[in-house]
């Protein structure tokens, strides 16, 4: 079992939760294929929107991988995004800046934000708990 934090825009995060999906990095494959079936993720968004989005900086949904393989979707003629399918858990957003100290992903504490800029990447299970606690889940491994 492993580990991510999924960077990605509120309203699209949203979306995904809605569907019971994510994707990653502007709909590549790349990171989905490392995921596995009962991997964990957890989804920062540095902002409610694209472009004009106000800044959040939180974390504001956590979810459980429940599919094998990426799979591909067409959202319009030229984009094909791939997914993978999500069962999410209710939680609490919660704000960054409380837990920058403590996180080890971040290992450059004036440039948290740096870490984030990757999109999709892999975490340790006690820098996911601790997010997770923040949230109000507890993530019972399986």
């Amino acid at each position: 079992m492993k580990y991510w934090v999924n960077t990605v825009w509120k309203s699209h995060v949203l979306r995904g939760v809605e569907g019971g999906f994510t994707q990653a990095n502007h709909g590549k494959q790349t990171g989905l294929k490392r995921m596995s079936r009962g991997d964990w993720l957890v989804f920062y968004a540095s902002r409610t929107d694209y472009r004009d989005g106000v800044p959040l900086r939180r974390f504001v949904a956590i979810g459980e991988v429940t599919d094998d393989t990426p799979f591909q979707v067409q959202m319009t003629p030229i984009f094909e995004p791939w997914r993978r399918n999500v069962r999410f858990l209710p939680g609490e957003e919660t704000p960054i800046e409380p837990l920058i100290e403590v996180l080890d992903f971040i290992t450059d504490k004036r440039r948290w934000g740096f870490r984030f800029r990757r999109g999709l990447f892999e975490v340790s299970e006690d820098d996911f708990g601790l997010i997770a606690a923040a949230m109000g889940v507890t993530v019972e491994a399986a």
